[in-house]
């Protein structure tokens, strides 16, 4: 299986790209055999569905980069070399986790990845990911001057393993004002605070290892990570898509990238 795929623009192409890394839920049978068979029954810790959120991106000419496999093989939005993002005592997942977010073990007895096994997940998984959004930001770069990630994620409304209370709805990061402009920070910010959405700036999350790497300002490299409770768009259990909560849902984020678009005009 693809380790991705390409959401191509069916309207001229903009300087913009939709990263989605967390939705994949294909496990090869080599890794799968080596699982909790309890943690395989409801693969926790997927971004469900969130691809389909964005379904107006090739409209708008923005490119979308979907992740295949699930980040139980390898995370996608990890340091590597397993740099922790954060360090005020949340449950800490590494590039090639071993526990799901709120502690649980993830393997079997003795069937943990190794170093060398967690390397060659790295190459195999992680590196062409992460190679290919680089190519495709060049690219923009060096036709438009600039170009703007937007980093796609969800999680469920509460993570004991991160902090006690429950989330709100869109957590906008970009690590502290560090790998965006003002311009566009200001923007974000203003249309998702004034929904009727639950707002958050940089807390819990301040955007992971890719809006970290990739958002480099001063070169022309924006970055942005909306995080949002899975139950803007799913039903109440966080199993099922709703349709209504995320037509919902979907006018708002497109409405956000419209704007970040004007930005950047």
């Amino acid at each position: 299986m693809d380790i991705f795929h390409i959401i191509n623009p069916t309207a001229p192409v903009v300087p913009m790209i939709i990263s989605c890394p967390h939705v994949g839920a294909y496990i090869p049978d080599s890794i799968q055999t080596k699982l909790n068979p309890e943690v395989l029954s409801h693969l926790d810790d997927t971004d469900w569905f969130v691809h389909q959120l964005y379904d107006f991106a090739p409209a708008l000419g923005i490119t979308t980069v979907v992740a295949t496999h699930h980040r139980w093989v390898v995370d996608l939005n990890r340091d590597p070399n397993n740099q922790a993002l954060y360090n005020d005592g949340r449950v800490i997942t590494g590039v090639a986790p071993t526990t799901d977010f709120n502690g649980n073990r993830l393997y079997q007895a003795n069937q943990e990845p190794n170093n060398n096994e967690i390397q060659k997940r790295i190459e195999q998984y992680f590196i062409p990911y992460h190679q290919k959004l680089e190519a495709l930001l060049q690219q923009l770069k060096n036709q438009f001057g600039h170009v703007l990630l937007l980093d796609a994620h969800s999680i469920r409304k509460q993570v004991l393993g991160i902090q006690s209370s429950p989330f709100p709805d869109l957590i906008l990061g970009n690590n502290d004002s560090l790998t965006s402009t003002l311009a566009l920070d200001v923007s974000a910010q203003t249309i998702l605070s004034s929904s009727d959405y639950c707002f958050s700036y940089n807390h819990p999350f301040k955007g992971g290892y890719i809006t970290r790497s990739f958002g480099k300002p001063v070169q022309g490299f924006y970055a942005l990570q909306l995080e949002m409770a899975k139950t803007n768009y799913m039903d109440d259990s966080e199993t099922i898509y709703d349709e209504a909560r995320a037509d919902k849902i979907k006018v708002l984020l497109k409405t956000l990238c419209e704007q970040l678009l004007e930005q950047l005009k």
